[in-house]
This record gives structure tokens, C-alpha cells and sequence, in this order.
């Protein structure tokens, strides 16, 4: 059976023999990849390397486009796949799997599964997920993860007036722990209330050197005017998005890493401002993830308003185990339901 990458696949192709047919010459000005350099004739002078350090390596070009294409899900407004994108570094997750998450707090049984179930049960539960992941899209491997919140928003201020709580070290070392146990990645989750990503980024400089450790904020929770957190939905601008993946692409290079993954939550316009400003490195991938709940059509609505429309570079999609079910038609969307998205979630996060 050809499944539908296999189609984009064999489209790409084409399309590739029609062009060089066509034109009969190269017509781009782009630099000529390692494999299209004209090599130098025995007596030719080769220039001296004035780079002070080896590029780092790329992904394969075609691939790579070929899998933003697939993802697109057969897009016709010219929205997706985002152009003008640099290719990502050797060992990028995005597009090539789909992240499925459980998030939560390992001390709170409302914030989310991790809370709710010892390690073993979270396990075997999310294995299930996986499963019916792998079976609604085969072409695309599912790589599962750990999304723990590591600073929280409170209702008090405490000492500083900064209303969050960073969590101890041991409480993410055992997050560490149950990732490691599913051979997992981790994502660590900063809601900085009224201190600023500036602040409480770097604090976890420590987890994000380890190559398959990655980041996600939350704006919800980010108060400019000093509001407490849960009176009215917070906010992040694209100079708050770009320090950070300044910050971990600086990491990814300092470390020679992998490329990193930014989750940035959102389910209203107010959540994400300047879209268009945010800076796209090779050193990161950044999901925009829908973070809105309730049934199917507020989700699709949601998706389509305030990721849809504003394309950053990838999308991600939130399920919720109790507050999807409250109101008619009681069920949450399937995989199946979830890949008939434009473009198609390569984050799939379950609270």
C-alpha cells in the first residue's frame, strides 16, 4: 500500500526530473551543496580555509523539505510549510518523529497525569498512546517524552514576590529518572509568573546541556503588569521567545548538541504577540503547541485561529484527560481525528 509520505515522496521526485528537464542548468543562486562542488583539478590552487572552526552539519535538504511537505497536509494558502526556514543540525527531531508527551508535576495530582499515577502506571499508559499514534500515521515514528513543569506558578507571592515556585532538584532528577526509564525525552516547564524567562531560563542550564533535554514556556503565566497568575491569561512577545532560543542555541553550540525543541503554549491571540519577529535558528525547533481544552470543534477552532493562521516553524496539539470530557460530545479527538489537521502536530502533549 503507498501511504501518503510515499506519495509526497514520489510528487517530489517528479517534480525534481521535470525542473532539471525544464531549465537544463541549475537557476538558483544558492550555494552549492557538498555533493554539487566542482572539485579541483590536480593543479589547481586550492584557497586556504579561513573559518576558525568546522561548520556544523546539516541535515539532508531534500529530506527534510520532503517531510515539511508531508506534514503540510496538502496546504493550499502558502502558510505551511513555513518558508524560508534554516535547515536544522544533524540529529534534529522535527519533522522526522512526533513527540508524544505526558506533562505534568510530580507532586500535584491537578496538573496533570505525571501527579496522578506511580511511574509504572504513567508508563503503560503512555505506551498506549504511542501505540495508536504509530497506527494513525506509520510514516512517522513517535518518539515519547516527559513534560514536566519545573517552575510553577503560585497564588502567594512568596519571599521575592515573584509568585512561582522552582522545584528542587531532586524532584526533576526523579522527572530525569522516569524519562530515562522509557528511554524518553524531557521537556522542562517554566511558568515565571512575574519573573521573566531572563531569570528563571538559565537556572536550568544544568538539565538543558544533557542532549535529550528540551524546553517549554508557558505565557499563560507570564504576568507583565504584575497581575498574579490565574486572573487573566499572561503573555510573551517574540523578544521573549528569541532569548530563549538564543539561549539554548548557544548551549547547542557550546556543547555540540543536538537541536533543541521550544514548546511555546497558546490558545488565545494575546498569548504570543509579534509572531513574525521570532527568529528561526538551526540550533532549535520551536512548537507553537494548542494548549486550549473542551471538545472537538473549540479545539479545531482554536488550532485553526491561533497556530493555523500565524505559522512560526512547527505545531503541537494538547489533550486533556478530564477537562475534554466535561462538555458534549464527552470524548476527546482520536489520532485519526488530530491528522486531519493542516498542517499536522508533530507535538502531541497529554495533561
Amino acid at each position: 500500500m503507498i501511504t501518503p509520505f510515499t506519495r509526497t515522496l514520489i510528487s517530489s521526485i517528479i517534480s525534481s526530473f521535470l525542473l532539471i528537464a525544464c531549465s537544463g542548468e541549475r537557476s538558483d543562486s544558492k550555494t552549492l551543496s557538498g555533493s554539487d562542488r566542482i572539485p579541483f583539478e590536480e593543479n589547481d590552487e586550492q584557497p586556504a580555509d579561513t573559518r576558525s572552526e568546522e561548520e556544523p552539519e546539516t541535515v539532508d535538504e531534500t529530506e527534510y523539505r520532503q517531510r515539511l511537505l508531508y506534514n503540510a497536509n496538502s496546504d493550499t494558502t502558502a502558510l505551511w510549510p513555513v518558508q524560508d526556514q534554516p535547515l536544522p543540525l544533524k540529529g534534529a527531531i522535527l519533522p522526522y518523529k512526533r513527540v508524544v508527551a505526558y506533562y505534568g508535576n510530580l507532586l500535584s495530582r491537578n496538573m496533570g497525569i505525571l501527579g496522578e499515577y506511580p511511574p509504572q502506571e504513567v508508563w503503560r499508559r503512555l505506551d498506549e498512546e504511542v501505540k495508536a499514534w504509530e497506527d494513525a500515521d506509520p510514516d512517522t515514528p513517535v518518539q515519547p517524552a516527559i513534560h514536566y513543569i519545573a517552575v510553577v506558578a503560585q497564588g502567594s507571592p512568596w519571599s521575592d514576590g515573584k509568585y512561582r515556585y522552582r522545584m528542587p532538584e531532586v524532584q526533576i532528577d526523579s522527572a530525569l529518572a522516569i524519562a530515562e526509564m522509557g528511554s524518553a525525552l524531557l521537556f522542562l516547564d517554566i511558568q515565571v509568573a512575574l519573573s521573566t524567562v531572563e531569570e528563571e531560563v538559565p537556572l536550568m542550564e544544568r538539565y538543558l546541556k544533557m542532549p535529550h533535554v528540551h524546553l517549554g514556556i508557558d505565557p499563560e503565566f507570564s504576568m507583565k503588569d504584575d497581575t498574579p497568575p490565574g486572573k487573566k491569561i499572561g503573555t510573551y512577545d517574540a523578544g521573549d521567545i528569541n532569548f530563549c532560543t538564543e539561549y539554548l542555541a548557544k548551549l547547542v553550540r557550546e556543547y555540540d548538541l543536538p537541536p533543541k525543541i521550544l514548546v511555546v503554549h497558546r490558545f488565545t491571540r494575546r498569548m504570543v504577540t509579534d509572531y513574525q519577529d521570532i527568529v528561526l535558528r538551526p540550533e532549535v525547533q520551536i512548537v507553537i503547541d494548542m494548549d486550549g481544552w473542551g471538545g472537538p470543534q473549540l479545539k479545531y477552532d482554536t488550532y485553526r485561529q491561533y497556530v493555523y493562521k500565524e505559522p512560526v516553524q512547527f505545531t503541537g496539539f494538547k489533550l486533556f484527560y478530564k477537562n475534554d470530557v466535561k462538555h458534549p460530545p464527552h470524548r476527546m479527538l482520536t489520532p485519526p481525528e488530530i491528522m486531519k489537521l493542516t498542517p499536522h502536530p508533530v507535538y502531541i502533549q497529554y495533561q
